[in-house]
């Protein structure tokens, strides 16, 4: 069963990064896409938050995410938008799986009440794996040719890496504290073996914006 929800992990993972990256081949099909994505994980946290007091604040916060998406897209050329986004969710991507994989071979200590799977051999896990092999994938000519000398450099800061997978694990346990207090376990089924939407992008909604301004700052 756990190798069964691990290589489903992997397929949703990559599946959202190729789907991504031929969205990028004609930019309507990408706006598309990342609307769709956009209003199926508003409804799932309708669903979640009804009746709720934070129900719009996280209304607002994830239209303030999606829109970051929108504007990395629209502000940088097109191969260099599209390096921003997958650097992004592969980060993320690799985050979650080295906390499974970390997770669930080492176990130990429970990390947070709020979300009792978390351990933290497996927050370990999701520190190494980004950090192991983001720079091997980008710097084996699978995505170098879509960034600039500068570009390359910054993404090969570990300080950025850590700071991004920091981030989306903060986001799965925020999204993790919301769904515990609405006494559910996944903001839906929409993808086999991770639940909703919500619960596969929840890192990358918090990592996004951040993102955005680091690079707006940085650039």
């Amino acid at each position: 069963m756990i190798y069964k929800n691990f290589f489903q992990r992997i397929l949703s993972s990559f599946f959202l990064i190729f789907f991504l990256f031929l969205m990028f081949k004609k930019i309507y099909f990408f706006y598309f896409f990342i609307i769709a994505i956009f209003f199926i994980s508003a409804y799932e946290w309708f669903l979640m938050s009804r009746n709720k007091i934070y129900l719009y604040f996280g209304l607002i916060f994830l239209l303030i995410s999606f829109v970051s998406i929108f504007l990395l897209r629209i502000t940088y050329e097109n191969k260099q938008s599209l390096f921003f986004i997958l650097l992004v969710i592969l980060i993320c991507v690799l985050t979650d799986i080295g906390g499974y994989i970390f997770g669930k071979i080492f176990k130990g200590p429970k990390l947070i009440k709020i979300s009792p799977n978390k351990t933290i051999s497996g927050m370990i896990g999701s520190f190494i794996l980004p950090l192991s092999l983001t720079n091997v994938i980008i710097n084996n000519n699978i995505l170098i040719n879509l960034i600039n000398y500068e570009i390359q450099t910054l993404v090969n800061s570990y300080l950025l890496i850590a700071i991004i997978s920091l981030i989306s694990q903060s986001g799965d346990l925020i999204i993790s504290y919301f769904k515990r207090i609405s006494k559910i376990n996944d903001t839906g089924n929409i993808i086999p073996g991770h639940g909703g939407i919500l619960d596969r992008i929840d890192g990358m909604i918090f990592a996004f914006p951040f993102f955005y301004i680091f690079i707006n700052i940085l650039l």
